[in-house]
Formats: structure tokens, C-alpha cells, sequence
């Protein structure tokens, strides 16, 4: 398996900016770049990790996909209420595609737990996939209830390209997927 390292991940921060900024103003770019945009691709993850998020942001920026990260939707409220959890249901099912975040942070995290089984329900598992994220090149298994899934990988073929790789082991370039 060809999982993305947390290093390898690291090299898209601010690639898809002009010159260098520390994480929170490349995150609030992105916020104000999104604000008025249709969104394509929900990105599910645990905020706690914000250079890793900003990393995943670009890297599937350059896939030309809009994104929406939910802790930067100022219509959200802060606190885990019926009202938060409506307003992410809602941009979930407008989303064409799911993808979480899958740090080893992530993986134990309830919220994230919750809105893959949510997006499940709402999404084949043709539009959901996982990104898994390790600090090193170990194998990714996933958790038990995850292993249904599609995950992003390298490409086992083209250097320096990604891959959705199914549980029947089949893959589908990414930005093919993503288009689709």
C-alpha cells in the first residue's frame, strides 16, 4: 500500500500560494477564497491538526475541487448543538464527494466517527473515500468500520500521482474521481 506519509502530505501546504504564510492566514485565505462558492468535496477531519488540514487543503485544491471545512463556515455555531449538527448534515448532502482526513488523531475521534456514518447514509460509497494520513510509510488497515471504503493512496503506477483505491483493489486516478 501507498499511503500518503504526514511528511509527503506537509509538501502541498502553501503550493497553491504565491509566497509563504504561517498556517491560521492560509486557512483564513482559504475561508474568504470559499466563502461564496459552490462546494463540491466535504472535508471531514479533526481540527486539532491545522498544518496537516492546510496540507490536505491544497493538495486537493490542485485538483481544482471547491472544499468545504466546517469549523471555518462562520454560519456553524461553535458548540456541538442541533442547530451545528443540521447545518453540517445540509452540507454534507450538497456535497458531491466526502473525504476524510483519516490522522491517527481523527480515527479516535467521535465528531469524525459521526460524520462518516452520516455521510454514508447519504452518499454511495462511490463518493465517499478516505485519506489516510500516518507519520510514516507503516501500512494503513483503517479501523474496522472504515475498511469499506475507497482510500487515497499514491499511485502504485505514475510517479508523483494519486490514486482511489477500492476495497476489491481495483483504483481510479484521483482527479478522475473527484470529477466524477
Amino acid at each position: 500500500m501507498s499511503i500518503i506519509p504526514k511528511y509527503g502530505l506537509l509538501q502541498f501546504r502553501n503550493s497553491a500560494r504565491i509566497y509563504i504564510k504561517d498556517i491560521e492566514e492560509s486557512l483564513q485565505l482559504f475561508k474568504e477564497e470559499t466563502k461564496h462558492t459552490k462546494v463540491s468535496l466535504f472535508l471531514a477531519h479533526k481540527p486539532d491538526d491545522r498544518e496537516t488540514l492546510d496540507s490536505a487543503i491544497n493538495f486537493l485544491k490542485g485538483f481544482g475541487v471547491q472544499i468545504y471545512v466546517d469549523w471555518m463556515d462562520g454560519e456553524v455555531p461553535k458548540d456541538t448543538s442541533d442547530e451545528a449538527t443540521k447545518h453540517i448534515q445540509q452540507k454534507i448532502k450538497e456535497s458531491t464527494k466526502f473525504v476524510f482526513l483519516a490522522t491517527e488523531e481523527a480515527l479516535d475521534s467521535k465528531w469524525c466517527k459521526w460524520a462518516i456514518r452520516y455521510a454514508n447514509t447519504q452518499k454511495s460509497t462511490e463518493n465517499i473515500a478516505i485519506l489516510p494520513i500516518r507519520d510514516d510509510y507503516t501500512d494503513y488497515n483503517g479501523t474496522e468500520y472504515l475498511q469499506k471504503y475507497p482510500y487515497i493512496q499514491e499511485s502504485e503506477s505514475i510517479k508523483e500521482a494519486y490514486d482511489v483505491k477500492y476495497p476489491s483493489g481495483e483504483t481510479k486516478e484521483l482527479g478522475d474521481w473527484l470529477a466524477s
